[in-house]
């Protein structure tokens, strides 16, 4: 009981320490309200509200969400994270590590680009950096994430990292009339470590 406690507050020290991680052709970093700006297209888009199931549609209180960012850096029991294009320094999306359950050492994923970067690997990179810090210096056991039936893009992209399905949501989303399911994934500590977010060197590694 005493190592689970340890284990668990060195993980909220850990989600109140904010990181800066760098990829290839991404950094994270920690978001500030200064990004707000350039992911206010993330919450006027379309496209982006139905593919993660949002029903306030592209009308969203901008003052809200700035003042959403302006206290990201002050939580202990998340990690929100801004993704830089290392090229061009532009703010593209955000990476987050959520809903944190210290009992189990798990949380939840959710990543979320801006429109129109989409195709570049950055994504796929993001993901790998932020899951890799939550086991690798957060100590989690778990990181779930849910996906709905009409985004297989990010669906390959989880996959790609190593995120295993464990089954559907049966009709877990009333999008335009329609019923859509969602898919519960997740990763687990052991097999990030076997494979470091990149699944299929060991599946096609020699016995």
């Amino acid at each position: 009981m005493a190592d689970h406690d340890q284990d668990a507050d060195a993980a909220r020290r850990g989600f109140l320490t904010k990181p800066t991680l760098r990829g290839k052709r991404v950094l994270l970093r920690p978001v500030t309200v200064d990004d707000a700006p350039a992911l206010m297209p993330i919450f006027r888009d379309a496209e982006t509200s139905r593919l993660t199931g949002h029903h306030g549609g592209s009308e969203r209180d901008e003052a809200r969400i700035h003042a959403w960012y302006a206290t990201r850096r002050d939580q202990d029991d998340r990690l929100d994270l801004a993704v830089v294009d290392q090229t061009t320094g532009n703010v593209i999306g955000e990476a987050v590590l959520n809903e944190w359950d210290p009992g189990n050492e798990s949380c939840n994923f959710r990543i979320c680009l801006v429109p129109g970067v989409h195709g570049h690997g950055s994504g796929t990179e993001a993901t790998r950096l932020i899951v890799g810090y939550g086991f690798e210096s957060l100590r989690l056991h778990r990181i779930s994430l849910e996906v709905y039936a009409f985004n297989p893009r990010a669906r390959r992209v989880y996959e790609k990292v190593g995120f295993v399905p464990e089954g559907v949501l049966r009709h877990a989303l009333l999008w335009d009339g329609e019923w859509v399911d969602a898919a519960v994934m997740s990763i687990l500590a052991p097999e990030w470590f076997r494979h470091r977010g990149h699944p299929e060197a060991t599946a096609h590694a020699p016995a």
